[in-house]
């Protein structure tokens, strides 16, 4: 009988579930959008229970389209999702969630994160290979949970990420049961020896975070459980199908688009844009105070990257057509606003967009998202495609910190929901000065959530060459070196302007 197995996205706009047979063939799928709040000034909050409700929703509408195509549901063999690396719940004894889940677009922690960062300990460098903390951070995060949460005051027991919160949830597990895989432990950004896959007491010990507060680190296709029955009850499938532990959303991207080996790049262009690249370990030069990337290790053993962000890159997107185009129910509205700003030249006409629409760090930190230099002939079209490029500036500014290492990039795979616009490849192509493609298979995480899940119950013997075996070429770009040229002169242009604001 033909096996098939069960993979989710749990993002930050939406859950993606989705079901693969056995030669990786899409059998049934579903999303449903998540929730953002903004209870405060830089503060951002969701659900833990909305991405489990989601998430068994998605299930249950899979487990419809199985039936309608006479698919047994008991040929189903696996299940593995990925969270979000940069984001934390509390939960109590009973495993359920009893703090908001606090992610990477919230900036809360910045006063903290300044007393972090003044003890200028080289210990973050030398053991997680980030040199300095950030608000984006999960140990952060944790801090001022320990520090403003009465709820888990009273009753915490354990910080989990949301997928590890999902998988243990759908398998009826408790705290003492909680857990993280080894790459998704990196996404606490400090706190862990990043080479050993283990938590630092020392760096725990320094950040006041108790280390019996800490799920236990395991491999991502290690078997977590089982579907309990109150799972299987409310999402049609049967009991007992073994769940793995789970993995981030940006490792399972990477995976996915056929970043294995060190020294290649992938532009994950999700609700944070983050721009990535393979390394065989700490490379000092990236991981130096100011650089403003992030170091993490890996879903398969002996793994390593480094990525730069724009925190809001496909949130802009979003909030540009939902809040000002008024398009929110209309997700085909984005091919038409590409559609049309193809049309226009580039540069804008000389309009820029800062894509900071949650607080942001550095050189530009006391300024907010907003366009600049628009007239009466600028419309919703000339603003797209300024976003666009925005963006895409953002990217050039993390790419010349990466080749100012001697990193050379020469060609960028595009991964997820932005790889399906070719205005934006071709605008990323010619900004930094590189070859840009996308995969034939652009679902990303989820199918290689899949293809770790059929490992995981030994229908997969090579996870490696499976791995590998998913990577073809769709579409490539090529910079045009005159608009290279031109994008050049005008970010400059563009920086000599903000450098008036600041």
């Amino acid at each position: 009988m033909q096996q098939y197995f069960l993979g989710f996205d749990a993002g930050t706009q939406s859950v993606k579930v989705a079901i693969y047979d056995e030669h990786m063939n899409c059998v049934a799928e579903a999303a449903n959008k998540t929730t953002l709040k903004y209870p405060h000034t830089g503060w951002v909050e969701m659900d833990a229970e909305e991405y489990l409700y989601l998430t068994k929703k998605g299930m249950k509408e899979c487990a419809l389209q199985l039936r309608n195509k006479k698919i047994p549901l008991n040929s189903v063999k696996s299940i593995m999702g990925d969270g979000i690396i940069c984001g934390i719940v509390g939960i109590d004894e009973s495993g359920e969630a009893i703090t908001p889940y606090i992610n990477y677009l919230d900036s809360r922690t910045e006063e903290d994160v300044k007393v972090i960062n003044n003890l200028n300990l080289s210990l973050w460098q030398k053991e997680t290979g980030n040199a300095e903390a950030s608000c984006m951070f999960p140990a952060m995060h944790a801090r001022w949970i320990l520090a403003n949460d009465e709820n888990f005051k009273k009753s915490g027991k354990k910080f989990v990420h949301n997928a590890a919160y999902i998988l243990s949830r759908l398998a009826g597990l408790n705290s003492e049961d909680a857990f993280i895989d080894w790459g998704t432990m990196s996404g606490w950004g400090l706190g862990y020896r990043v080479y050993d896959k283990e938590w630092s007491y020392e760096q725990l010990e320094i950040l006041g975070i108790d280390k019996g507060y800490m799920p236990k680190i395991v491999k991502p296709w290690d078997i977590i459980g089982g579907l309990s029955i109150e799972s299987a009850r409310e999402t049609g499938f049967p009991e007992g199908i073994p769940i793995c532990a789970g993995a981030g959303d940006t490792m399972q991207s990477m995976l996915g688009n056929g970043v294995i080996d060190a020294n290649r790049a992938v532009d994950v262009a999700g609700t944070c844009a983050m721009f990535c690249v393979s390394t065989s370990g700490i490379v000092p030069e990236l991981s130096r105070r100011g650089s403003g990337l992030i170091f993490n290790s890996g879903t398969l053993e002996n793994t390593y990257f480094y990525w730069g962000f724009v925190r809001t890159g496909g949130l802009s997107l979003r909030w540009f057509k939902d809040n000002l185009c008024k398009k929110s129910e209309d997700d085909n509205y984005y091919e038409r606003l590409s559609r049309e700003a193809r049309k226009v030249s580039p540069g804008c006409n000389g309009v820029f967009f800062l894509p900071y629409l949650t607080d942001t760090h550095g050189e530009y930190s006391n300024l907010k998202g907003s366009f600049i230099n628009m007239t009466l002939d600028t419309d919703q079209y000339v603003l797209w495609r300024a976003i666009l490029e925005s963006i895409a500036y953002e990217y050039l500014e993390i790419t010349d910190v990466y080749r100012g290492a001697g990193i050379d990039i020469n060609t960028i795979t595009i991964a997820e929901g932005g790889s399906k616009d070719d205005l934006w490849n071709q605008i990323k192509a010619d900004i930094i000065g590189t070859e840009v493609m996308t995969l034939q298979v652009s679902r990303g995480a989820v199918m290689t959530n899949c293809i770790v899940g059929s490992y995981a119950v030994g229908n997969i013997k090579d996870l490696k060459k499976s791995l590998i075996g998913i990577v073809k070429i769709h579409n490539e770009y090529m910079p045009n070196l005159y608009n290279t040229e031109f994008y050049r002169q005008q970010r400059k242009f563009q920086k000599d302007i903000l450098k008036t604001m600041k």
